[in-house]
């Protein structure tokens, strides 16, 4: 729906906790999941424009989450202009600042906010986001990410045929919970599989000593890896990423777990990134992102997005420097095959964004109502 206003005034914000449970459990380095979560953010306004997005994977804190929107964020923008992207993310960002809780709740709340507020201005204005935010491309490839330890999708083999039958480009491959030379023989088998046409890259989610993330990139300088992911311990990671960096063979991806686009700066500052991978569903939304990767293009760093591919591939799109959206396996994501009703299917590796306002998704309301949370 498009309508001529040049104002959308917020009357009411509605958060829904959703949870689904995975197929199996799927373990990284150092975690493990068994279930998907997220809230559903509906921001309505007096003109009918309603926004929508879902995002965040809190389960632990869901409940917290939904409070938060509901109880502080709301009260504090209704009555604003949500076209006013700026003011509205600067009346919310307190909800961040209550030191005796994880910072990361408030900045998930104020993501679920934000992105939704989007979808709203982009649908008033009769715009896909994609076009909106820079609109350099309305096509981005689509990569999976997997490798999981324990093989919860059958052989590292099996697991990229599936990825093939999917359309995907490539795949992000698990590492950082065993050897160097252990994870090695892995990601040979994985390449051996793939062939020279599919992207994968190497996640250590922070589990490797410097050391053993030096030595893990130089191993694998003959696989055509694309980029070595989150590869050291967390207490030290800016001027270990720059080690690795520098004495490794790899390129350097991070920025997920940052916080806020400053952090990112710093990361970028230090030389410890070849690839910017903030997330906009964890650090407060896609004005976040969109600041943090235009700091990115200043440093020539290029620009990700860590899952979520039904805001991260309109943000990629967007840009001139950005690389590739990710995704999971539907065992491993139910969301994204299954909540939204018009997903584009992959070809070739790529996913093409239509012209639908916003974000142009349309939410399955039974998936929804079946897995939505008291």
């Amino acid at each position: 729906m498009t309508i001529a206003t040049a104002s959308l005034t917020i009357e009411r914000v509605e958060a829904i906790p959703v949870i689904a449970p995975l197929a199996r459990e799927f373990r990284g380095s150092f975690y493990h999941m068994t279930h998907r979560a997220t809230v559903v953010t509906r921001v309505y306004t007096r003109e009918g424009i309603v926004g929508e997005a879902y995002v965040g994977d809190e389960d632990k804190s869901l409940h917290q989450l939904v409070r938060i929107i509901e109880d502080e964020i709301a009260p504090r923008i209704i009555g604003l202009d949500a076209m006013r992207t700026e003011q509205t993310l600067d009346a919310a960002y307190p909800v961040t600042f209550d030191i005796l809780r994880d910072r990361r709740e408030g900045l998930v709340a104020l993501a679920g906010v934000d992105t939704a507020l989007w979808d709203a201005v982009g649908k008033a204005l009769g715009q896909p986001l994609w076009k909106l935010w820079g609109g350099y491309r309305n096509r981005v490839q689509l990569i999976a990410i997997g490798g999981y330890y324990g093989d919860p999708l059958g052989s590292i083999e099996e697991e990229i045929a599936s990825y093939r039958e999917l359309g995907l480009a490539g795949m992000k491959f698990k590492v950082g919970g065993r050897t160097p030379a252990e994870d090695f023989a892995r990601v040979e088998r994985a390449r051996a599989a793939a062939g020279d046409d599919f992207l994968i890259s190497i996640d250590a989610n922070q589990g490797y000593r410097t050391e053993d993330a030096i030595e893990m990139s130089r191993m694998c300088a003959d696989l055509d890896i694309a980029w070595f992911e989150e590869p050291v311990t967390w207490h030290n990671d800016r001027r270990s990423m720059r080690d690795v960096r520098y004495r490794g063979e790899l390129a350097v991806c991070a920025g997920q777990s940052e916080f806020s686009p400053t952090a990112c700066r710093e990361l970028m500052e230090a030389g410890a990134v070849d690839i910017l991978n903030f997330d906009a569903s964890w650090s407060g939304g896609p004005t976040m992102w969109r600041r943090a990767a235009a700091i990115a293009g200043t440093y020539g760093v290029a620009v990700g997005h860590h899952e979520e591919p039904h805001v991260s591939s309109h943000l990629i799109a967007s840009q001139a420097h950005g690389t590739v959206a990710e995704c999971f396996h539907p065992d491993r994501d139910p969301f994204w095959w299954n909540l939204i009703e018009n997903r584009p299917e992959a070809v070739d590796g790529w996913i093409e964004l239509g012209d639908e306002p916003g974000l142009g998704w349309t939410l399955d309301a039974d998936y929804l109502a079946r897995y939505t949370v008291s």
